[in-house]
């Protein structure tokens, strides 16, 4: 086979990324046995013509996640030092025909009857539709990385009440442990691919803690591999009949934690509502399983509301889910849900609130995915007042609604490893907000991540795949990908693993067209642009601080203070309020004129529907510079041209409820 990719490179011409060195990409101690590459060429090394990483961005995959869930959900290893026979077997219960694998009977229907073995003969397993068997050994990322992907997110991941739940287990249910595995497991992995090309940082697979280190890496035609989390009740913090089990101190030291084990972008919540923020439904059958596991964490199920904007969260339906309600104490039942309320009640908590900004202090990038609308509007809110860009959409879980708002704050998406017709037909419906913010693209495969893979388009579709044919940059030959006695064949077998990847985006090449996967090939110089902007990131000087304030009117109270100076006191627990009218204003010296560029608003319940900033040099003669008809309260943020002025005005022409207008604090920045 290595003999005939050899010729085949040969015809098809030279690589465009030839170099002096020698087979730098192929490791001396190669395991025997292994899986095979099926991969000629050099990687390709350095920048573009404009000085851009090219590749390829996996933003979202689990590649440790055998040892989550009490470590027998996921059967298989990632790598074995024991070799691949070791590291690709079923889990001990699934022998010897699958008759106790319940979470594959759960997850893929059918009697979750099997063939267990996987090396060498791989008869059921890996599959697109097996969702309890390892898709990430390292070779056939390695398989990823030779066709052209540069950047792999791993998130750590677990769930503590499904361990909990689980027949089978061989360790804590406790999530931070699992996490902290997980988090060693992948720096093992490291080593292990080092010691194949003889020591430490000579392997292809490179952990980055920050943007810089990245583009090194990719620079040298090697995969620079992120650590993120995804995990339901992070540092504790889960809640228990809507009391929260975690403090802000726990959170300061969670975040401490996980930023030094090189933790660099993570979610807040994960298919339970927790301490920080309610989730984005499930829906179906997994909905109402999810939402059972809710109640057996909380005490609660799902609250919904009528949604007040565009978007919504997924409908949670009526799908029963007989094995998981088995679990519910004698009397209590799953509820039933209005149609026309589609909003999580639980948006983003005080404490979400503070490990927002506790993660913008530690440069961290915030995963808004499975956050629910009304718990991601505010993070957005909290993003766009401090012009905060690190915010991340890495497996189409987000509202499509937001997607312009992502863009604007500077920050990255990408699609779930979907069909090829499918993928392709979201990543053109959003393609003209890439042009417009010139952006690239990224795709999430979830890969162990109990999701669901594309499947085969079949043997007799009129636009197959052919093997061999060439990585999208052209350095590399690529052919049916062979593990053992199986070879797998995308158009029969679908993404049934991690190296068919490749295969995967040529897929979309003869679907989608070349233009699709041309926005994939910028996605990693996207990805690096928003972790650099947020490691950069510096709070604004907030210019309105103390500073001499009017206003139209105050409320008057005779136990407390509602001057126009309590918005600008620095204390969010104090508050400016107007009498109760429409046509109201509060006015801010700045003691010296000021570029003005950004004005962010926090009210109070009582908002303004409809106002404008305006600004002054001279206090007597106004400029409007900003306005909303729209206002929905909360943290609003008015960003427009900068602006020299002395003097800023918050007009409001009408309130959005029957009181007044109150804010409890008012910033002005140039930046």
């Amino acid at each position: 086979m290595s003999l005939l990719l050899t010729v085949v490179a040969m015809v098809l011409g030279p690589a465009p990324s030839s170099s002096a060195e020698s087979d730098w990409w192929t490791p001396p101690a190669r395991p025997a046995p292994d899986s095979q590459i099926n991969v000629t060429g050099e990687p390709f090394k350095g920048t573009d013509s404009q000085g851009q990483v090219r590749g390829f961005v996996d933003a979202h995959n689990h590649l440790m996640s055998n040892e989550a869930f009490g470590g027998r959900l996921i059967c298989g290893k990632t790598f074995s030092e024991l070799g691949i026979a070791d590291a690709l077997k079923d889990c001990p219960e699934h022998y010897p025909d699958g008759s106790l694998a319940i979470f594959d009977f759960i997850t893929k229907g059918g009697d979750g009857r099997h063939d267990p073995n996987g090396w060498p003969t791989f008869k059921d397993w890996p599959a697109h539709d097996s969702l309890t068997h390892q898709q990430n050994y390292y070779a056939w990322v390695e398989r990823a990385w030779r066709g052209g992907q540069r950047v792999l997110v791993n998130d750590l991941v677990t769930n503590g009440v499904i361990c909990s739940v689980y027949f089978f287990k061989d360790r804590s249910c406790d999530e931070m442990t699992s996490i902290r595995l997980q988090a060693q497991k992948t720096y093992d992995m490291q080593a292990f691919i080092d010691k194949m090309y003889g020591g430490p940082g000579k392997g292809w697979f490179r952990i980055v803690t920050d943007s810089a280190q990245a583009r090194e890496v990719i620079q040298q035609g090697k995969l620079a591999v992120v650590l993120g989390v995804e995990t339901s009740e992070p540092f504790g913090c889960k809640q228990i009949l809507d009391i929260a089990q975690c403090s802000k101190a726990d959170i300061d030291r969670g975040l401490d934690e996980l930023h030094k084990l090189g933790v660099r972008s993570m979610f807040l919540c994960h298919k339970f509502d927790n301490a920080l923020c309610g989730v984005r439904f499930d829906s179906g059958t997994l909905g109402t399983a999810i939402n059972v596991g809710q109640f057996l964490s909380t005490g609660t199920f799902w609250k919904t509301e009528k949604c007040t904007g565009p978007q919504h969260d997924n409908p949670i339906g009526l799908a029963s889910a007989p094995q998981a309600e088995k679990k519910l104490p004698p009397g209590v039942e799953v509820p039933s849900y209005a149609n026309d309320a589609q909003c999580n009640t639980r948006g983003l908590t005080e404490l979400g609130e503070y490990a927002v900004r506790g993660m913008m202090k530690r440069k961290m990038m915030l995963e808004i995915d499975h956050m629910g609308v009304k718990a991601a509007g505010r993070a957005f809110d909290i993003f766009e007042s401090e012009s905060y860009p690190g915010v991340i959409s890495s497996h189409s879980w987000m509202d499509l609604n937001w997607t312009e708002r992502v863009y604007r704050l500077g920050g990255f998406i990408a699609q779930y490893m979907h069909g090829a017709e499918g993928f392709s037909e979201e990543a053109k419906r959003t393609d003209a907000l890439r042009e417009k913010y010139n952006v690239g693209y990224g795709y999430g495969t979830d890969m162990n991540g109990v999701g669901g893979w594309p499947g085969p388009r079949g043997a007799d579709t009129p636009n197959p795949v052919r093997y061999p044919f060439r990585s999208a940059d052209g350095s590399a030959v690529i052919d049916k990908q062979t593990t053992g006695e199986r070879t797998w064949d995308i158009n029969t077998d679908g993404a049934a693993h991690y190296g068919l990847v490749p295969d995967w985006l040529e897929d979309i090449r003869i679907v989608g067209g070349k233009g699709v996967v041309d926005d994939l090939f910028r996605g990693a110089e996207s990805y690096l642009d928003t972790w650099k902007a947020s490691e950069s990131h510096k709070a604004g000087v907030n210019l309105a601080a103390g500073s001499s304030t009017s206003a139209s009117s105050s409320e008057w109270s005779l136990f407390t203070s509602y001057a126009p100076d309590r918005a600008v006191d620095g204390n969010a627990d104090t508050r400016w309020a107007s009498d109760w009218s429409d046509d109201q204003w509060l006015r801010i010296d700045l003691g010296a004129p000021s570029l003005i560029k950004r004005v962010t608003l926090n009210w109070e319940r009582a908002y303004g529907k409809a106002y404008r900033i305006e600004v002054s040099t001279d206090g007597t003669n106004w400029q409007s510079v900003w306005s909303t008809t729209t206002g929905d309260g909360g943290l609003d943020t008015a960003q427009f041209t900068g602006t020299s002025a002395r003097y800023v005005r918050v007009h409001g022409t009408q309130r959005g409820t029957g009181w007044g207008y109150s804010l409890h604090e008012v910033g002005v920045y140039s930046s």
